[in-house]
């Protein structure tokens, strides 16, 4: 692992033990919402996990979305059971810092949240957002059924060709199927909200992404 830099993922067999009879404590209500940030969620709530760089600046991104029921950060992506954010920055763990969106499909939809996604980073830059510089950087959709993931891929490619007219080169966001999602400490919860001054290392591309990404 010495030879390993920032920006090359941990193998599993290099990844750190972790924890799998500790879990992360979870406050009770979201600090600007008032609402729970564990499920069950209300029904007709979807939810969708996204990494988009630093997880303080990217939820509150969602939190001030019209719909949002709730958002919480956590760890997903990764090998490490029930990692800290200490882990997660040493890159050993595999995660991406990411946001958990809960939306009511009553008053918004996926495509709505993977427009606020792609127009607030830029999803071209594979390791990094910014000055942020590694693989706990990086881009990432984490999709729970495949009529979620048809939906991400096609916004995907709408958008990708909407930056490559643009002049930005080739979407480096990672798309797979969420397994673990691992919250993260309470104090990173909502961190904005706490602190308004706080830093906010997000960077948007400047290209709109098209309405009706699923055209």
């Amino acid at each position: 692992m010495f030879g390993r830099t920032k920006i090359q993922m941990v193998t599993a067999a290099e990844a750190l033990p972790g924890r799998t009879d500790q879990t992360m404590p979870v406050p009770a209500a979201h600090f600007v919402n008032g609402a729970p940030l564990t499920d069950p969620w209300p029904g007709g709530c979807d939810t969708l996990v996204v990494g988009m760089g630093c997880f303080w600046g990217a939820e509150r991104k969602f939190w001030e979305a019209p719909g949002v029921h709730s958002t919480s950060v956590g760890y997903a992506g990764g090998f490490t059971p029930n990692p800290s954010y200490e882990e997660v920055c040493s890159g050993l763990t595999g995660h991406t810092e990411v946001v958990m969106v809960v939306w009511d499909t009553a008053l918004t939809s996926l495509e709505a949240m993977l427009r606020v996604f792609w127009e607030s980073h830029d999803p071209t830059q594979g390791m990094r957002q910014g000055n942020d510089i590694g693989t706990q950087y990086r881009s990432a959709i984490y999709w729970h059924s495949e009529a979620q993931r048809t939906v991400v891929e096609s916004s995907r490619d709408i958008f990708q060709a909407e930056l490559g007219r643009a002049g930005h080169g080739a979407i480096t966001t990672e798309i797979a199927r969420l397994g673990d999602y691992f919250y993260a400490e309470p104090y990173h919860q909502q961190y904005l909200g706490k602190n308004p001054n706080g830093y906010c290392g997000l960077g948007s591309t400047g290209v709109s992404c098209p309405i009706g990404l699923t055209r």
